[in-house]
This record gives structure tokens, C-alpha cells and sequence, in this order.
């Protein structure tokens, strides 16, 4: 058995504190970089970081070795954490822009294509926020944790042809969308 299996055993067989703690180091970089690229937001990312391994810890007796890996089960609690973020009223009458402080301290880049990039991002982050919840799991999964079509398939247990359909027809839409944008763009910077 190996040490991970191992950690899980002592943590839902004895509530084992030093286990858990080696369980969530193990994984608490990669789960916040992936919720990171989603939020642009360190502060929410530190927030639903900690929430997802809350989550984690509450439910682990769920978890059946062998059903699917550990990693597999850790992002379906992060994606599914993320869409009920997105979907949130929180975030939904809260959202705030980082602040413009954040973007000056890249003084090296061009201080005007950084917001354009970051505006970019949020309006594609806007459409994949008003997607199905499917449709929402396999972008997340497939862009921002970086899963194969076949791996995503086997997760959200759907066939792999309707991961990949959902997946394509989400990013046509995204172009479309951004395409759109693209004489506002043009108009804000002729001024």
C-alpha cells in the first residue's frame, strides 16, 4: 500500500490528524493553483483552497479505494466547489475587480495589456459561470487541471463524445462571445 493509500486508511479509520495534515500538504499547491487560474484572486483562491480541504476531511469516509484514484476524487470536490462558488451570491453581488494596485507591481509589462488580458479572462470566466454545471466541470477540468477527455468521462461518468461535444461548444461559444467584444476593444483603444 502506498503512502497515500495509507494516509487515507488512518484518516477515516482513526481520524488521524497527522495523516490528514501529510494528505492536504501533499496536494494544497496543485488544488490552489488550479482554483487560482479560475479566480485571479489570491484571497478567494487562500479561501475556497482551505474550503475544498474542509470538504475533503468531512467527506473522505466516502472514498472507496479503487473506485477512482484519490487525485480524481480530490478535483471533483474542487471543480464542484468552484461552480457553487461561481453560481454564489457572493460572488455573483460581490464580485470585485483585484485591485489596480495588483497590476502595477508587474512594471515590467505593459500596465494597459495586463487589463486587457484580465478583462479578457473574466468574460471568458463570465460565459463558463453561466454554463451548465457539466458543461462548467469539464471546461474546469479539462483547461485549468488539465484532464483528458477520456479522464473526464470516467468522472463526471458521462460518455467521452459528450464530454468532448459540451467542451467544444463552450469554447465556440467563448469565440463568439470575445469576437463580439472585439470593436469594443478596438474602439477603447482608437481613444
Amino acid at each position: 500500500m502506498d503512502q497515500e493509500q495509507q494516509w487515507i486508511r488512518q484518516i477515516q479509520l482513526k481520524s488521524s490528524r497527522t495523516a490528514a495534515q501529510q494528505l492536504v500538504s501533499r496536494y494544497y499547491e496543485e488544488i490552489y493553483a488550479y482554483v487560482y487560474r479560475q479566480t485571479l484572486d489570491k484571497e478567494v483562491s487562500l479561501d475556497l483552497t482551505q474550503e475544498i480541504f474542509i470538504s475533503l476531511l468531512q467527506t473522505i469516509r466516502n472514498y472507496e479505494t479503487g473506485k477512482s484514484s484519490f487525485k480524481t476524487w480530490l478535483y471533483k470536490i474542487a471543480t464542484n466547489h468552484i461552480v457553487d462558488y461561481f453560481r454564489s451570491k457572493y460572488y455573483k453581488y460581490g464580485h470585485v475587480v483585484v485591485p489596480l494596485e495588483e497590476g502595477l507591481l508587474h512594471a515590467h509589462a505593459d500596465f494597459t495589456v495586463q487589463i486587457e488580458q484580465k478583462q479578457e479572462i473574466e468574460k471568458m470566466l463570465e460565459i463558463v459561470n453561466q454554463s451548465d454545471m457539466v458543461s462548467q466541470q469539464i471546461f474546469r477540468l479539462k483547461l485549468f487541471a488539465g484532464y483528458t477527455f477520456k479522464e473526464i468521462a470516467e468522472l463526471l461518468q458521462i460518455p467521452e463524445p459528450t464530454a468532448k461535444t459540451k467542451y467544444y461548444a463552450l469554447i465556440k461559444k467563448i469565440k463568439a462571445s470575445l469576437k463580439g467584444d472585439e470593436s469594443w476593444t478596438s474602439n477603447r483603444s482608437n481613444n
